[in-house]
């Protein structure tokens, strides 16, 4: 009965819109619409029961979809809004799918698309979604009609128009999964294209699209699609990466044939775990630990064995860090191998977000493999020492980190078994820090307890010379020093067994530093190190004082310029303070060693140039016990008097200005007592004086302060004919070019009139104070005021000497000056009654007498 009235009452309906169906026919555009505006008002806006709706969208479904090709756009449009709603309301939509999906392939399917309405494509798009979404499996013969709107629509210029055609292929793959399988595959190449358009919301339409495409699908595409979702994975849109985050976990969960997969989607997804969106991170680490479960489930009888024995924590396990369920360990661990190949390609891609997010995900896996890391530790070690050369600082310090992972879960034997031969002989000659960068991070992973039996392997590595000593890059040091500090940080007291090595290493990184930030750190090291020992610095060298010097001495035949020794020997005295006066006996034999005028004249000069900032301070370097006394002789004959030999060329020069330096600082520094330097005058003086004609202006000047420091020690007990030897060549100087060595000539000059004693007889030897004077009183009228002042202080003191004398000289020459000036006060001075008790006292003071 229900039916009959049904049909009675959809009789009634289309005898009442009959007309306007004549009237579709009409050629005027404006009958036309109304016609469907009207036939739209008294069926799908009537409130008609769905029986009715469906017998009279049997007779309406011919002429509205031929209204599809209307020429007026509104027209196509009231025409797709009835059969839409038809659709949604008729009980049976599946009964229309004969004449309606024939009629939206022909619309939409073609090659060219024939509706031209940006709109009207979205609205006859969404009618196929609601299609799709009501009928279901009964769509499963027009397959083809369908794909073929979809690989269309897809690639739709609107926007729009994407979006809903992906909403409609996730529909209808879900619908009819038994045949969609079999054109999925047509449907990969539109997404593809499309899923990096402009607007993020397309994008994320496709790549939920694309799930359900490949998770329907025969799985062939598998490796097209990847790529694609990889590179969604750096999207500007949080919203992208979230969906690319939410697909692969889908699949990873849900697909059937997700084991052939593991290996290309575990990355996928463990890369969403380190995104920078704290909701991706959650989502992403929930949909794993998942995948991990169902793992554990369906694989119980493989791994029962292992499920209970590693339920206890893992000891040293990094803290703050959550482990990972078995089943998430045992999916990495399975598929490390074919993981670790794409990890080393894609960490040296040319987009940097790439490297960093790769160089992310390899911290990640070595998480999850734990000690399994071990079996494929030679090619995880190629990769990050490739990575540490990366420019980019996220990428090197995420390797490191990997690294120290690797120290966590690896035993020292087997990971030292490999840094180590790559420390000593780097792979790769252009950056042989790498390997000292990984170790320094894998050490920094291990514990103490594992470590100490191998402290003295790697100390022995480190303090090697074709490690420590080869390079002088200021990064090479960097990471030498990082692996000290590593060592030092992890074991602590324990490094006092290897307390010389480290010693030697630090010594060495910072006498081939160039760096003042990294000596600075060498330093704080080095006080760590004593630190640990319960010492100071100074009392860590006493230690090992002896120990140092016979390194060094071991090669010091060898020495050159280029040799790091001599920075070491430098480094290793500079900063020992006053333990180096303690071990002379080890010391000077070296120095006279590398000192011979027949070694290597840069050495020498550096050499020098440190000896004499030690013997400025020698009461608390090298004569701090009070026993270099009993060296400096043999020191000053045997070292500095052969190096102040003149010998020709800029070289040779450079030496003897080096080793007048050290002189000068020998006899300021009070290594030296007056009686051994008399000894040795006969020999020096005639090479300091020689000294005096250097073409080098230091030259001259060191070699006139040294003869007043000479004068200071010993000019009272100097010969007479030893005297008159020396101040000749002083007077050359007061005609220098350099007004500093002249002012330094004049004060050795005064000094050389107050060594004069009672001894000296000044009848006898008026000829040489006639020079003397006459020389003196022409500098009495230089033009320089200040000099001026400084030879009439001079003048003075040889007042005392032969007052009668000096008055002569200067009466002769008083008016031949520019300025009578300073001949009369010297005149004056010569006339007082002080100058004649100062000549009283001179006469009568006793030659000092100097015991050798």
């Amino acid at each position: 009965m229900a039916a009959a009235g049904d049909e009675h009452a959809a009789a009634e309906v289309l005898r009442g819109i009959s007309r306007y169906l004549n009237c579709l026919n009409e050629d005027n555009k404006a009958t036309r619409k109304r016609a469907l505006e009207s036939i739209k008002k008294q069926t799908v806006n009537n409130g008609l029961s769905g029986g009715v709706l469906q017998e009279v969208f049997s007779s309406l479904l011919k002429p509205l979809l031929k209204c599809l090709s209307d020429p007026t756009e509104k027209c196509r449009e009231t025409a797709i809004a009835i059969i839409t709603e038809f659709i949604r309301c008729v009980p049976k939509p599946e009964e229309a799918l004969p004449y309606l999906m024939p009629c939206l392939a022909q619309r939409l399917g073609d090659k060219e698309i024939l509706e031209p309405s940006e709109e009207l494509r979205l609205s006859a798009v969404e009618m196929l979604t609601l299609t799709v979404e009501l009928c279901g499996k009964h769509l499963a013969p027009y397959l083809n009609d369908t794909i073929n709107i979809l690989q269309r629509t897809i690639v739709d210029p609107f926007p729009d128009v994407k979006k809903e055609s992906c909403k409609c292929t996730v529909s209808f793959a879900r619908a009819v999964p038994e045949h969609f399988h079999m054109q999925a595959e047509s449907l990969v190449k539109p997404l593809m294209q499309t899923m990096s358009h402009q607007h993020s919301r397309v994008r994320v339409s496709v790549i939920e699209a694309t799930g359900a495409v490949i998770q329907h699908g025969s799985g062939k595409n598998m490796d097209d699609v990847l790529s694609h979702l990889a590179q969604r994975l750096f999207d500007d849109s949080p919203q992208v990466r979230k969906a690319v985050t939410a697909v692969v976990g889908d699949w990873l969960l849900n697909m059937r044939d997700r084991y052939s997969y593991f290996h290309k989607l575990i990355p996928l997804l463990l890369s969403s775990i380190s995104d920078e969106i704290p909701e991706i991170r959650l989502l992403a680490a929930d949909l794993w630990r998942q995948v991990g479960l169902q793992w554990e489930k369906e694989n119980e009888d493989d791994i029962k064995d292992k499920m209970d024995f590693l339920l206890s924590p893992l000891p040293h396990y990094p803290p703050g860090v959550e482990r990972p369920g078995l089943g998430c360990r045992e999916l990495v661990v399975r598929n490390l191998g074919r993981l670790v190949p794409a990890i080393a390609h894609d960490v040296t891609d040319w987009l940097v977000p790439t490297r960093v997010r790769t160089s992310q995900l390899l911290s990640v896996l070595l998480l999850h493999a734990e000690d399994h890391a071990t079996q494929h530790l030679q090619p995880l070690l190629a990769v990050l020492y490739r990575a540490c050369t990366d420019t980019e600082r996220d990428v090197v310090n995420n390797c490191l980190a990997a690294a120290k992972l690797i120290g966590t879960f690896v035993p020292p034997p087997v990971f030292l078994k490999l840094l180590l031969e790559h420390v000593t002989a780097p792979s790769s000659p252009s950056n042989p820090w790498t390997p000292l960068m990984v170790l320094a991070a894998v050490l920094g992973g291990s514990t103490k307890a594992l470590l100490k039996p191998h402290l003295q392997q790697v100390a022995d590595t480190l303090a090697r010379p074709e490690v420590c000593q080869e390079y002088q890059q200021v990064m090479y040091l960097e990471q030498l020093l990082a692996c000290v500090d590593a060592l030092l940080q992890r074991c602590e007291s324990d490094c006092g067994s290897v307390s010389l090595q480290l010693l030697q290493v630090l010594v060495t990184i910072q006498s081939l530093s160039t760096d003042p930030q990294l000596s600075a750190k060498v330093l704080e090291s080095v006080q760590f190190l004593s630190k640990v020992q319960g010492l100071d610095p100074i009392e860590l060298y006493r230690q090992h004082m002896g120990q140092l010097l016979d390194w060094l001495s071991a090669s010091v035949n060898s020495w050159s310029s280029y040799s790091p020794q001599r920075l070491q020997l430098h480094i290793v005295l500079m900063q020992s303070g006053p333990v180096i006066g303690e071990f002379l006996s080890q010391l000077m034999p070296l120095l006279h060693n590398c000192l011979q005028p027949n070694r290597d004249t840069e050495m020498r000069m550096s050499v020098f140039t440190m000896l004499a900032k030690l013997l400025l301070n020698a009461k608390n370097t090298l004569d701090s016990q009070g026993h270099f006394g009993d060296e400096s002789e043999r020191f000053l004959s045997d070292v500095l008097l052969p190096n102040l030999v003149w010998h020709a060329g800029r070289t040779a020069a450079a030496v003897r200005t080096s080793a007048l330096s050290c002189l000068l600082a020998l006899l300021h520094g009070g290594a030296i007592t007056a009686g051994q330097l008399l000894c040795l005058e006969e020999k020096l003086s005639p090479l300091v004086l020689s000294a005096l004609e250097e073409d080098s202006q230091t030259s001259r000047l060191l070699a006139c302060r040294s003869l007043s420091a000479t004068l200071q020690l010993i000019g009272t007990s100097l010969h007479h004919e030893a005297l008159n030897r020396i101040y000749p060549e002083l007077l050359k100087r007061l005609d220098d070019s350099s007004e500093e060595v002249r002012s330094v000539a004049l004060q050795a000059v005064g000094l050389w009139l107050s060594s004069l004693t009672s001894d000296y007889n000044p009848e006898l030897f008026a000829p040489h104070l006639q020079l003397l004077f006459q020389q003196l009183l022409l500098h009495l009228d230089d033009p320089d005021s200040a000099v001026q002042d400084q030879v009439l202080e001079v003048l003075k003191k040889g007042s005392s000497v032969h007052p009668s004398l000096l008055q002569r000289e200067t009466e002769a020459v008083r008016d031949k000056q520019r300025s009578p000036l300073r001949c009369d006060l010297l005149l004056q001075h010569i006339s007082s009654p002080s100058t004649e008790t100062d000549t009283s006292n001179t006469q009568n003071t006793s030659r000092l007498k100097v015991v050798p």
